[in-house]
C-alpha cells in the first residue's frame, strides 16, 4: 500500500460545509482518502497505522509531501467539451454559434480516429495541467468509415491518467429536414442508436472507481429528430447511463425552437423524457425562471462554460440563479474551437467575473465558482459519492496550486489566489491517488510528442478540408 501525506497546505475541501483548513493535511492511501485535517499530521498517519491506530498486515510505503505555499483542493471536473475539436483550433474566429458551426462542419466531416487522438491528447494534456482530472468529452460526429473514434479518445485519457466521461454522440437531422448540420454529416436513427448502445456495452464502467463512463449524447435540437431524442433517453435509461445534450445556448436556438415546434429548447426537451436527475445539458445560457424552476424540480443538471459562451456571443448563463434554485451546476470548457485556450482553471475566475456582471458583486463569490469546478461537477456527472470534495472515504483526486510565487505573494486569501488571481501553476496533481502532474509537467506522457502529433493532426485535417496547401 502507498500512503501519501501531504501537510502545510491551505486546504479547501468543499464539503457540504465548505470547511477550509489554513495549515491543513489530507492522507490517502493508494486511491482513497483516509484522512484530512488542521495542524500537524496525526501519529498514526506519520507511523502507518490505521486511522483506527492498529498496525495493518502489510505496512504502507509513505511519502510525505509538503504543501507549504500551497492550495489543495479537489481535482477540477470538466463537465463539457469537444475534444476533436482541437484540431480546428483559430477558425471561424468572429461569428457566431450558427455560422461557427456552418463553417467547421465540412472539416469535422472528415475526421477519423487517428487524427481525433491525436486531437483529444493534447486538449486532454492541456487540461490536466490546469487543474482537471475528470473530463467529459461530448463527441457527435462520426464519418463513414472513420474507425474507433471513441476508443481513441479513451486510449488518449488512459495515457495521460485522467479519468474521462465520454459519450456516445450523434446527429440525424441533416439540412434537408430542416436541421443545421449538412446531410453528410449526420447518421441514420437506427445506427446512432446501435451504436450508441454497442458503446456503452464495451466501454462504459458502472463501478465507483471507474475511470471510463460513457453516456448518451445526441448533439442538440437542431441537429437531431425528435425521435432519436426520445428513443435514446428510453435506451440511456434500460442501460442504467447518464443523458447529455446542448441546450438554450443562443436566441437563434430559441427561434429555431420556437419555430418547429411551438417550445422553448426546455419545454421540446421535458416533453420528450430530457429532464431528470441522469441528465445533464450544456450552456443553458438562455433560461427563464419557468425553465429554471423545471431544472430544479428534475433535477437536471447544467455544464457552464462561460469562456465559450463568451468567444461565440451566446450570452450570460444564469448561474447564481441556478444554484439558488438548487439546481446541479458544473463548469466546462466545451470546444477548443470556441476556447482556445482548453484549459478548466482559468474556467473559475472567467465563471465568477462574468456572473457577476449579471448578478452583482455579491452574486457570485470565488468559492461558488471553486464549488462549481469541482463538487458541482462531481453532482452534474453523478458522481458526488466519489468525487467533488476532500472527504474520507472519497476517492484521492486532488491538486496542490503553488501560491507563494510572485503572481500570489501576500494574497490574503488563498482561495481568491486560484478564483480570482492569474491561474496558478499546478505542483502536484493526482488522480486515483496516482501523479499525473508534478512541478507543471506531465508524469505519464512526452509532452512535446504529444504537441508534434496535435500540431501534424490539425495540418492533415486542414488540408483534407482544402484549407491547407
Amino acid at each position: 500500500m502507498q500512503r501519501t501525506i501531504i501537510s502545510g497546505a491551505t486546504v479547501a475541501t468543499v464539503d457540504a460545509n465548505g470547511t477550509e483548513y489554513p495549515d491543513g493535511w489530507v492522507v490517502f492511501d493508494d486511491a482513497t482518502i483516509v484522512g484530512v485535517g488542521g495542524g500537524v499530521p496525526p501519529e498514526w498517519a506519520v507511523r502507518g497505522l490505521t486511522p483506527s491506530g492498529e498496525t495493518p498486515a502489510v505496512p504502507p510505503t509513505i511519502e510525505l509531501v509538503d504543501g507549504t505555499g500551497h492550495l489543495l483542493t479537489p481535482g477540477l471536473i470538466n463537465t463539457h467539451h469537444h475534444l476533436y475539436q482541437w484540431l480546428t483550433r483559430g477558425w471561424a474566429q468572429d461569428s457566431i454559434l450558427f455560422d461557427w458551426l456552418v463553417a467547421l462542419y465540412p472539416a469535422w466531416s472528415m475526421i477519423d480516429a487517428e487524427l481525433v487522438e491525436s486531437g483529444a491528447e493534447a486538449a486532454i494534456a492541456v487540461l490536466a495541467r490546469s487543474g482537471c482530472t475528470t473530463v467529459a468529452d461530448h463527441h457527435y460526429v462520426f464519418p463513414k468509415d472513420s474507425g474507433d473514434i471513441l476508443g481513441g479518445i479513451i486510449a488518449a485519457a488512459t495515457r495521460v491518467g485522467v479519468r474521462l466521461h465520454g459519450t456516445r454522440g450523434s446527429m440525424d437531422l441533416g439540412r434537408s429536414q430542416g436541421g443545421l448540420p449538412p446531410d453528410f454529416a449526420v447518421e441514420t436513427t437506427s445506427a446512432a442508436l446501435q451504436a450508441s448502445a454497442d458503446a456503452v456495452a464495451r466501454y462504459h464502467d458502472p463501478s465507483r472507481e471507474a475511470m471510463v463512463q460513457i453516456a448518451i449524447a445526441p448533439c442538440s435540437p437542431f441537429s437531431v429528430t425528435s425521435d432519436l431524442l426520445s428513443e435514446a433517453a428510453v435506451l440511456a435509461r434500460s442501460l442504467d447511463v447518464r443523458l447529455h445534450t446542448h441546450g438554450s445556448e443562443t436566441v437563434e436556438e430559441d427561434a429555431f425552437c420556437l419555430e418547429k415546434w411551438g417550445k422553448t429548447p426546455t419545454q421540446y426537451l421535458d416533453d420528450l423524457g430530457w429532464l431528470g436527475n441522469d441528465v445533464w445539458m450544456a450552456h443553458c445560457v438562455h433560461l427563464d425562471d419557468s425553465a429554471i424552476g423545471r431544472f430544479a424540480a428534475t433535477g437536471t443538471g447544467v455544464a457552464h462554460c462561460p469562456s465559450s459562451n463568451a468567444r461565440l456571443a451566446a450570452g450570460i448563463a444564469p448561474v447564481p440563479q441556478l444554484l439558488a434554485a438548487g439546481v446541479p451546476v458544473g463548469l466546462g470548457v466545451d470546444g477548443a474551437a470556441s476556447n482556445e485556450s482548453g484549459q478548466l482553471g482559468s474556467e473559475i475566475r472567467q465563471s465568477v467575473l462574468m456572473n457577476r456582471l449579471r448578478a452583482g458583486a455579491d452574486g457570485m463569490t470565488g468559492r461558488h465558482g471553486l464549488y462549481i469546478a469541482t463538487m458541482g461537477g462531481a453532482r452534474v456527472l453523478g458522481r458526488s459519492a466519489e468525487l467533488g470534495s476532500i472527504e474520507v472515504g472519497k476517492l484521492a483526486d486532488l491538486v496542490l496550486w503553488k501560491v507563494d510565487r510572485v503572481e500570489h505573494a501576500g494574497i490574503a486569501d488563498p482561495v481568491a489566489a486560484l478564483t480570482l488571481g492569474a491561474q496558478p501553476p499546478v505542483t502536484r496533481s493526482f488522480v486515483h491517488g496516482r501523479t499525473v502532474v508534478e512541478d507543471g509537467e506531465l508524469t505519464r506522457v512526452d509532452e512535446r510528442a504529444v504537441a508534434r502529433a496535435a500540431s501534424t493532426a490539425a495540418t492533415a485535417l486542414a488540408v483534407r478540408a482544402g484549407v491547407a496547401a
